[in-house]
């Protein structure tokens, strides 16, 4: 009998007979299968723990702790789910049901929207299943077999998505009586999920296309223990709690409004007061590091657009051009176009290189109003932009300093967890292998020079260059990206863009995009949920509020509030006929960092007593005293001023 050998990650190799299961070779190689251990990947590629291997094999077990491992879990899990729906509702047809972040979601056809009573006792037949342990079984069959099989089911969206595979062969999963078209890898058996929890429903378009019926998206989630999926579940709740809608609302910093159209803006007072904070603290920066900023129309010839490529490449997400005259214009989607146009009003010589501009421009873009979500997703935003233009012998130094200005900004928001990711050429790509090779090394030796950790993202570069991402980490652990930095081979070609070099003669710039917070609507309600609202001193609308015990001392109130605001504090006062208690709860619930009492005591010492919005008591201290508290709040950056990244 022809053998194959097979080795273990961390163990030893071993020769086995052909087709022996990769749960058999594991069993001799380590004596047992570790109960975690639910799947393998054999020379990379993910199997089920049954799979028979057929060649030489290195296996990798995989459990709930890898990456790989939590997609196969909670796959698995959508299965399960599916299972439970068709035995609570058999008419309800099945369509997909992938894993995604921290769960899973699994479409289906009803003929009406699911209750929450239907959640339970779908939830109820969902751990019944479980509970059963039943066997997961694959199964191969032709296409023309699968399809017939699904028919006769009344499964059309299965015939559907079958008439779309290439393949002649295809497989299914069974379970008990319940059969699914899937890739695979699953659990060996439904009792491998541990603690299995639905979580919503919504609608959603078959294929995400609005022209399509709605389906009924159920959502869920699944761990290996019961604690960790309370765990997660009580962050749930945390994030629903600093959802930057519903904080938005209460602390009156933002609205949408369907009159004035949905994804678009209204910033109210406290709103534009922390967002002006933060545009001045970025405007400072930039100009400190020999940035020169400028402004853009928000309309330009739709000409432009075409030579920039958005016409080709990006016409989906712009508005449609409105006639001017004998032209067209185009709302923009996109500051660079302008800033090109800045460059070109000149003729460059390689002295001026690099010249880097800056601008917290304004664009718009047409998103479908099933992505829009408060700040994060919408059709107008403002977007912290850079364009520098560079000699090739200056790209590195360049990167390098964009990466520091990155940490620098984001540190002082308070984000200090960074992961980044390198993208390389994809294979759709302008420019050439050596212009390639030399943006990508560039980037790279920025990465390694200033020490930062990074993973390559092969072929996830856009088609004009390679790019660094970076995203931060919340206070709840989720990443977020908003910083990006971009090489550009593409626009300085299509524009013509050169400057004269030291030969005399002219050559291209080097373009890079560049973004530290990217857009701020976005970064702004990134903010919001990581502080909850309750954001830092420095940032905060109102950093004091002015809190009279009585009418008898409103006059010693407003000669405070004075004194602060002549101090540079912003402040507020509270003159209203209430008692102290609620004002002090109104200021606490408001987010206010720290509240001023005033009373006799206070008026008679010309002091005042300080409390922070948890509750904390601060005692009895001078104004000068409460400045210094505000002051000695704010980040270093924002006390000392500006930074250079030389």
């Amino acid at each position: 009998m022809e053998s194959i050998q097979v080795s273990i990650q961390g163990g030893r190799s071993q020769a086995f007979p052909k087709g022996i299961s990769a749960k058999a070779a594991i069993e001799k190689l380590k004596g047992a299968v570790p109960p975690e251990v639910f799947a393998v990947k054999a020379n990379g590629v993910e199997k089920d723990l049954l799979a028979p291997l057929e060649t030489d094999a290195a296996l990798q077990p995989l459990a709930f702790d890898s990456p790989e491992g939590k997609e196969i879990y909670r796959h698995s899990s959508t299965h399960i789910m599916a299972q439970a729906v068709k035995e609570c509702f058999p008419t309800a047809q099945l369509t997909i049901g992938p894993a995604i972040e921290e769960g899973f979601f699994y479409d289906f056809s009803f003929d009406r929207p699911f209750t929450p009573e239907d959640l339970e006792s779908i939830e109820k037949r969902a751990k019944a299943i479980i509970a059963s342990n039943l066997t997961v079984t694959r199964l191969e069959m032709s296409k023309s077999e699968a399809i017939e099989y699904f028919r006769q089911r009344g499964e059309h969206y299965k015939v559907e998505l079958l008439e779309g595979i290439p393949d002649d062969q295809v497989s299914l999963y069974q379970q008990g009586e319940f059969v699914d078209l899937c890739r695979g890898p699953h659990v060996p058996s439904t009792g491998h999920i541990k603690a299995f929890k639905i979580l919503t429903s919504a609608g959603a378009y078959w294929r995400g296309d609005e022209r399509n019926p709605m389906l009924q998206r159920l959502y869920g989630t699944s761990f290996p223990s019961e604690e960790a999926l309370q765990a997660h579940l009580d962050n749930l709740e945390e994030i629903k709690r600093r959802d930057h809608r519903k904080l938005g609302k209460d602390l009156d910093l933002f609205s949408i409004q369907d009159e004035t159209g949905p994804g678009l803006i209204l910033w109210h007072p406290k709103g534009a007061q922390i967002r002006l904070l933060i545009e001045n603290f970025w405007r400072e920066q930039h100009l400190a590091n020999q940035y020169e900023l400028v402004y853009s129309p928000h309309v330009a010839r739709l000409d432009l657009w075409k030579t920039s490529g958005h016409v080709d490449f990006y016409k989906e997400n712009m508005f449609t051009p409105m006639p001017v005259e004998s032209s067209e214009y185009q709302l923009k989607p996109m500051n660079c176009p302008f800033h090109i146009m800045v460059y070109k009003s000149h003729l460059r010589s390689y002295r001026d290189l690099p010249i880097r501009y800056g601008e917290l421009g304004t664009v718009y873009r047409y998103e479908r109003s099933g992505v829009l979500h408060g700040l994060m997703r919408v059709r107008g935003f403002t977007q912290d932009d850079a364009h520098l233009f560079c000699r090739p012998d200056q790209l590195a130094e360049e990167v390098q300093k964009v990466l520091k200005f990155t940490t620098f900004m984001l540190g002082t928001f308070g984000f200090t967890e960074f992961k980044m990711f390198l993208s390389t050429r994809p294979e759709k790509a302008v420019g050439t292998l050596e212009q390639w090779d030399q943006a990508t090394l560039a980037l790279e030796a920025a990465l390694k020079d200033g020490g930062y950790p990074y993973q390559e993202d092969p072929g996830e570069g856009v088609f004009y260059g390679p790019k660094i991402d970076v995203k931060i980490q919340d206070a709840l652990g989720r990443s977020w990206q908003c910083s990006t930095i971009q090489i550009d081979f593409n626009n300085p070609q299509r524009f013509g863009l050169t400057y004269v070099g030291e030969d005399g003669k002219t050559h291209q710039p080097i373009m890079i995009h560049r973004a530290l917070l990217g857009s701020i609507e976005r970064f702004f309600g990134i903010l919001l949920e990581h502080y909850g609202g309750a954001f830092p001193a420095w940032l905060a609308p109102v950093q004091v509020l002015v809190l009279p015990i009585s009418e008898k001392h409103q006059a010693y109130g407003q000669q405070v509030e004075k004194k602060l605001r002549g101090e540079g504090c912003r402040v507020a006062l509270d003159l209203r006929n209430e008692k102290i208690g609620l004002k002090i709860r109104e200021g606490e619930k408001a987010k206010v960092p720290f509240m001023i009492v005033v009373g006799d005591r206070e008026a008679e010492a010309e002091m005042v007593s300080v409390r922070q919005r948890n509750g904390k008591n601060l005692g009895t201290m001078s104004i000068i005293d409460v400045v210094t508290l505000i002051r000695d709040d704010m980040p270093e950056a924002v006390r000392k001023g500006s930074f250079l990244f030389e």
